[in-house]
């Protein structure tokens, strides 16, 4: 299995996909966060911040957006620790959310205040894994 971080989307096929319906009820979006050493700015601003510390900056503003739309950020940790598989190499953090569903999401990326705070997303993240899913019929957890 072929891996590619990407930033954000760039497929037409992909983008076509995300605007959708998608399944019915909560979603929950699996982020595998790769950070930059050090954060570049697409404007080429001069930063000392880290990809982590710029992209917090963003995530404090999407989780407020996240709850304004009445989702939740149900996990946010450091990865340790590769138990089962084999990656080149491994991401640093995962950030699960849970969203009312896939629409929620697509609005939420299009409003200004997201798209104002995506640069410290950009200028952070030197991959990710954006996945969607939901709870299974046999999940031992209810949602």
């Amino acid at each position: 299995m072929d891996v590619e971080n990407e930033v954000l989307p760039t497929s037409k096929e992909r983008l076509e996909e995300i605007g959708q319906p998608g399944p019915e009820g909560p979603i929950f979006m699996v982020n595998m966060l790769k950070f930059k050493d050090r954060a570049e700015y697409p404007d080429g601003r001069e930063t000392d911040l880290t990809g982590r510390e710029a992209y917090h900056l963003y995530a404090k503003v999407a989780e407020k957006l996240i709850r304004g739309i009445g989702g939740e950020v149900t996990f946010d940790g450091d990865v340790t620790f590769l138990n089962t598989g084999e990656v080149e190499e491994l991401w640093d953090e995962i950030m699960i959310a849970r969203y009312g569903q896939r629409s929620d999401l697509v609005d939420m990326v299009r409003t200004d205040e997201w798209q104002a705070a995506a640069v410290h997303r950009v200028a952070g993240l030197k991959g990710e894994l954006n996945i969607e899913t939901v709870a299974s019929a046999t999940s031992v957890q209810s949602v």
